[in-house]
């Protein structure tokens, strides 16, 4: 009988083991941005206690510094809508990503009353379908202690599927968050976590072009650094064929070489490449925009790139002889140092292919 006993708790932790195991594989972090950079604001070219130019709002809000994190963020003040307005045409596939602050003007342990959306509509009139915004879209609901969604779509006239995810954000803690459309696809990442996997999420049929946010009146949330992003990276394809693939997936710490823990994704990607490739030698370099002392930039950049070769041959055994690094600083841009966007894109790192 012991033995029987025995040999069911075994079984029972195998079936524990395995679970676990499902679970930590469905939340991985697989995320990898967009290809090219359509929007970008850090908020720092609008002055303190301004709403930004390039946003939209029907109700309040301002850019505000806050003593805990530094930059300068867009705090939501008011309840209403809030969104981007991106000049530049989305894809079928497409990234948003965003730093995030919970705050609350009630007390409460956890984050709720905000409301997230990826939406089919004209940006001209935001009002569009009223309390269903736009012809088509996804609302993400950040509720106490879980995540609700629901997509809707006019040809389904109103709203069709629904799901809830548990996660709770804690206010005042920094977020980084992330949101990756393919097609009808819709991932959202937390930090390392990804929260939401619906693979039927955005209804077929449409161009999804607007990424909105709403607000209750408690909820007075700060965000910062939004990217925006289109099209799908394909690193092997532009490393093999091209030569030279450039990247935005290698992220740092503000003015440091300190590699970002989303970076892993695209690492991740470049070392398998080079391991299907046994012949294949890369080198990695690193750019900044024009802000800042020139000498800075350039040892910057340096060092970024050192940092990425020095992660793959460490972490993801790379063979140090295949691999070399430089930095150019402000050299070379791919775009006019004159825009938030524009800076953002020359802020890169590119892998090139060595004959």
């Amino acid at each position: 009988m012991k033995t029987k006993a025995w040999m069911l708790l075994l079984a029972l932790f195998a079936g524990f083991s395995a679970l676990s195991q499902e679970d930590k594989t469905a939340s991985k972090f697989d995320f990898i941005p967009g290809g090219q950079i359509i929007y970008y604001d850090d908020f720092t070219s609008t002055n303190v206690g301004d709403f930004p130019l390039e946003w939209n709002t029907s109700g309040s809000g301002e850019v505000v510094t806050y003593p805990k994190y530094p930059g300068q963020w867009l705090q939501l003040t008011k309840s209403g809508y809030f969104f981007p307005e991106v000049k530049d045409k989305f894809t079928d596939n497409f990234t948003v990503e965003f730093d995030f602050v919970p705050l609350l003007n009630v007390r409460s342990e956890f984050m709720y009353g905000l409301d997230l959306y990826v939406t089919s509509g004209s940006p001209d009139n935001p009002n569009e379908g009223g309390a269903i915004p736009g012809k088509a879209g996804i609302r993400i609901t950040i509720g106490y202690d879980q995540l609700l969604w629901t997509n809707y779509s006019e040809k389904t006239e109103g709203y069709k599927d629904k799901g809830t995810s548990s996660f709770q954000f804690k206010p005042g803690q920094l977020y980084k968050m992330a949101i990756w459309i393919q097609k009808q696809r819709i991932r959202m990442y937390v930090d390392q976590n990804k929260v939401l996997d619906l693979p039927r999420g955005l209804i077929d049929g449409y161009t999804y072009n607007i990424f909105r946010m709403e607000n209750s009146d408690e909820a007075t949330p700060l965000l910062g650094k939004v990217r925006i992003a289109a099209g799908l990276p394909d690193m092997r394809t532009k490393l093999l064929s091209q030569g030279k693939f450039i990247s935005y997936g290698i992220q740092f710490d503000v003015n440091s070489s300190t590699l970002r823990p989303e970076s892993s994704t695209t690492l991740k990607e470049l070392a398998q490449i080079m391991t299907d490739n046994p012949a294949l030698k890369i080198k990695i370099v690193g750019y900044t925009d024009s802000d800042g002392a020139d000498a800075f930039n350039l040892d910057l950049s340096k060092k970024r790139a050192n940092a990425v070769m020095e992660e793959l041959i460490r972490n993801y055994k790379i063979d140090a002889t295949r691999l070399t690094s430089d930095g150019k600083g402000k050299a070379e841009p791919v775009a006019p140092n004159d825009t938030a966007v524009n800076k953002a894109r020359n802020r890169r790192v590119e892998f090139v292919k060595v004959s």
